[in-house]
């Protein structure tokens, strides 16, 4: 028994050191996992806060460019309230405030009081029931006599004036009707060169020109067309495009009526030359 006694002790007496390395080795991770985990949770804690301080700047960058466009609808009305509003017919005052409004800030005072037409200058006006035929019919009623007449080149009696070379074909079309024998030549830049127009109006007596103002103005400056024989003037205005814009509602063509209109169209109609009607 004494020597289990003392086997006992001496086992307890060499116990100890182990458990005080056990419990360091075990104190050592413990400290090491809450060195790691108190440091590691700042972080994910970091991370969020990051991630909730970007989402909304996120949200507020996304919603910025979606306001946006819908501000640009708004703006894009023009088609809306003419596709709402029933069409008025184009008259002669019309026409007059349209160029009273485009050189009031071009021309002095006393230019913009030779720019004012007579009443007697224009045809009637289409109540938008007529066709391009019957309408012209109606303001050239004398128009197989005139025809005929009509034998200088370089000159035209008749000119239609539209907004586009798909226009001004549809209009020739439907013009068979009322110009009989007479000649009709398409004045406009689309796949014709300016100088094959010369050519032709230089070749042979011609009688109606259907355009675009830009080319008709072109030829005029070019001296290729001579409006000394001119005796009508129609412009297409009622016409609408696929955006419902009339000729005189696109910038560009409207620069160009006035620029034709300015070029010796109006002095002549001022002379009881040339009449102007609507369409």
């Amino acid at each position: 028994n004494h020597g289990n006694g003392f086997y006992a002790s001496a086992a307890e007496e060499d116990a100890p050191p182990p458990t005080e390395l056990q419990e360091k080795e075990q104190k050592k991770p413990e400290k090491r996992k809450s060195v790691t985990e108190a440091t590691a949770k700042p972080k994910k804690k970091k991370k969020i806060e990051q991630k909730e301080c970007i989402t909304p700047q996120k949200k507020a960058a996304e919603d910025e460019p979606s306001t946006k466009p819908k501000r640009r609808r708004k703006k894009k009305t023009i088609t809306d309230v003419l596709s709402s509003s029933e069409p008025k017919p184009g008259c002669p005052s019309d026409l007059q405030n349209l160029l009273t409004q485009h050189f009031s800030d071009k021309l002095s005072v006393i230019e913009q009081e030779d720019l004012k037409l007579q009443d007697s200058s224009f045809l009637s006006s289409n109540d938008l029931t007529h066709t391009i035929s019957s309408f012209l019919k109606q303001v050239c009623p004398k128009w197989s006599k005139i025809q005929k007449q009509h034998t200088e080149k370089r000159a035209l009696v008749l000119l239609v004036v539209c907004s586009s070379a798909l226009r001004a074909i549809e209009l020739i079309k439907q013009m068979t009707v009322f110009k009989g024998e007479a000649k009709a030549v398409k004045l406009f830049a689309k796949h014709i060169k300016i100088e094959e127009q010369i050519k032709l109006l230089q070749k042979g007596v011609t009688h109606i020109g259907v355009g675009t103002p830009g080319r008709m103005s072109a030829l005029v400056e070019k001296e290729g067309l001579s409006l000394q024989a001119l005796k009508y003037v129609v412009l297409d205005w009622n016409w609408r495009d696929q955006k419902l814009r009339r000729m005189v509602d696109v910038p560009e063509v409207k620069l160009d009526l006035m620029k034709l209109l300015l070029g010796g169209i109006l002095q002549r109609c001022k002379e009881d030359k040339v009449k102007i009607g609507l369409y």
